[in-house]
């Protein structure tokens, strides 16, 4: 206990964490902010399947680019083990190996995305006048793809390098430019739905080439330079594409659950996916912030297992810790007490709104729930451990679609139990893996 005490009292770890987690949480704030935007101002346009066709078009796109979440993970455990080696030619081939990545692989989607959302759409059936508005929302989003998957490699390594102000920087252009247009496409200029998609291709586009000129400064911190042949060998790729292999795996299994969710939330009705898109939109908020912390922790953990500095990783992973948990604390405080002003807030349309306040205790549980997964998810990046990660999540979700499918008889209040456990499930397996590898001293072999 006095070891734990003593890591919690020091200050500069203190001062390391909240460097990096407090512009993380303010730009990771800002992203569920956005489409909490994008809720409210569709939803208060007259229908509900108009709030529906965002929810269900946004979900489609998120199950491409978040599967690709790889590349932000993976780049940022390898930038940071590199930066703690101060070995600056690795921070660049990392820098152009996520960026070729990323470009090579929104073209490989946008080759796919179409055939399946429209087999995704089926699988939902949806009424006709919400498949035809989220097919038209989510082909309009396709056109920002590139873009999104490049700065999803951009912000993964400035996090590397311990520069957090950089992705706040990308962060807070795409996401005020895209607010913005939000209003002058949806309110102004009355594009509807459609509107709110092509602001937010304008403005991923936007942060892309912020993050592109913000590399120089990062660079410069960090001297050395690329060898073009070294990238052309297949040893230069492996350690980096067998990592995002497996963080795809694993962000493939997490999406696919939230796909679920929203597959049977649109069979039980255009109300009760409306209602479930509003409050997952507060536990993307939760998230999101909860993530700052992780985020932090990734890149001091990535930076201590470079150093080779034991103390330092352990003292990062107690003061993160600590306030991951006053900070889930909150959020279930929040949820519980004010949940009511939350939902008004979304939504004006009475059915969505009494229906979403009827299921806000499951939203009040899930961060005492999840954030033990946000923050172990930090330290297996840091360490580029996905192969445990990966197994996790696989084992969570193995586990939970027998208890959905069990549940399926007590509507949407099964479809919320099966969701918690599925988290509860997540939060429990990492732990268990990293025990495993605190008890063997393996850390240090990642």
């Amino acid at each position: 206990m006095s070891a734990l005490l003593d890591a919690w009292r020091h200050t500069p770890t203190q001062r390391k964490v909240w460097a990096l987690a407090a512009p993380m949480i303010l730009s990771n704030l800002s992203v569920p902010m956005v489409a909490l935007v994008d809720t409210a101002v569709v939803g208060h346009l007259p229908h509900a399947h108009q709030l529906g066709a965002v929810a269900v078009g946004g979900n489609l796109y998120t199950l491409l680019v978040w599967v690709m979440g790889f590349l932000r993970m993976g780049t940022t455990g390898f930038a940071a083990q590199a930066a703690g080696r101060t070995d600056g030619g690795a921070l660049r081939q990392v820098l152009l190996q996520g960026l070729v990545l990323g470009v090579g692989l929104a073209v490989l989607l946008a080759v796919f995305a179409v055939p399946l959302s429209d087999a995704a759409l089926r699988l939902m059936r949806p009424s006709a006048e919400l498949d035809a508005l989220a097919r038209e929302f989510f082909q309009v989003r396709l056109f920002g793809l590139p873009a999104t998957l490049a700065s999803y490699a951009l912000i993964g390594w400035l996090l590397g390098t311990q520069n957090a102000r950089g992705p706040l920087a990308m962060l807070l252009t795409v996401n005020l430019i895209n607010v913005s247009l939000d209003l002058l496409f949806v309110l102004g200029l009355e594009w509807g739905v459609v509107g709110v998609a092509r602001a937010a291709v304008i403005a991923e586009w936007s942060g892309a080439l912020l993050g592109l000129w913000l590399t120089r400064s990062a660079l410069a911190r960090y001297p050395g330079h690329l060898e073009r042949a070294v990238l052309r060998r297949w040893a230069a790729w492996r350690p980096l594409l067998t990592v995002n292999r497996d963080i795809f795996i694993r962000s493939l299994a997490l999406q696919l659950v939230f796909f679920l969710v929203t597959v049977q939330g649109t069979r039980l009705g255009d109300t009760t996916v409306a209602a479930n898109a509003l409050l997952l939109s507060g536990l993307t908020l939760t998230a999101y912030a909860l993530d700052g912390l992780a985020h932090a922790l990734e890149a001091l953990c990535g930076h201590a297992l470079g150093a080779r500095d034991r103390m330092a990783l352990r003292r990062s992973l107690v003061v993160a810790g600590a306030w991951s948990l006053l900070a889930s604390v909150g959020f279930a405080l929040f949820f519980l007490l004010g949940g009511g002003i939350f939902v008004g807030l979304l939504t004006d349309i009475a059915a969505v709104r009494e229906m979403a306040l009827a299921f806000l205790p499951y939203l009040a549980i899930l961060p005492l729930v999840a954030v033990w997964s946000y923050l172990l998810d930090g330290l297996f990046i840091g360490a580029t451990r996905a192969r445990e990660m990966r197994n996790a999540m696989l084992i969570a979700l193995a586990l939970a679609l027998p208890l959905g499918w069990l549940l399926q008889g007590l509507g949407n209040h099964g479809l919320w139990l099966a969701f918690v456990a599925f988290m509860a499930l997540r939060s429990a397996v990492l732990g268990a893996y990293a025990w495993r590898l605190t008890q063997r001293d393996a850390w240090m072999g990642a």
